[in-house]
Formats: C-alpha cells, structure tokens, sequence
C-alpha cells in the first residue's frame, strides 16, 4: 500500500508515483521540474501556459515555498 504524504497544501511525496520525489498534487509534474523552469528564467504565466496549462500559479508558488 502506498501512502502519500502531504509537504504543504500543494505538494505531496508518495513511495510509488515520480519515484517518490516531490510533486504537485495530482499531478506527477515534480517540484523540480518547476523550479529548473524558473531557474532558467521563465515566469510563472510561461510556466502554467506553456509547459503545464494543468497547474495553477498557486502551485508554482508553492514549489518556492516547499524549495
């Protein structure tokens, strides 16, 4: 059984899904896959328009608050 384990409102880890790094919520886009997106110099409307339309700026804002 596998168990997942909240990080913050947004954030989540679980054994078996993206093999148990931290995620969005119901998603299996990664915490870091984010924050590379960001450190490269993208904005959050780029970042939830672009790359993942299926997030909001409130998850990438709570991948800055988890990091």
């Amino acid at each position: 059984m596998d168990i997942e384990q909240s990080l913050n409102a947004r954030i989540v880890v679980s054994r078996n899904i993206c093999h148990g790094k931290p995620r969005i919520a119901g998603t299996r886009i990664m915490v870091y896959q984010i924050l590379d997106l960001l450190a490269a110099g993208k904005t959050i409307a780029e970042i939830t328009t672009d790359y993942f339309p299926d997030i909001t700026a409130e998850d990438v804002l709570a991948c800055i608050e988890y990091a």
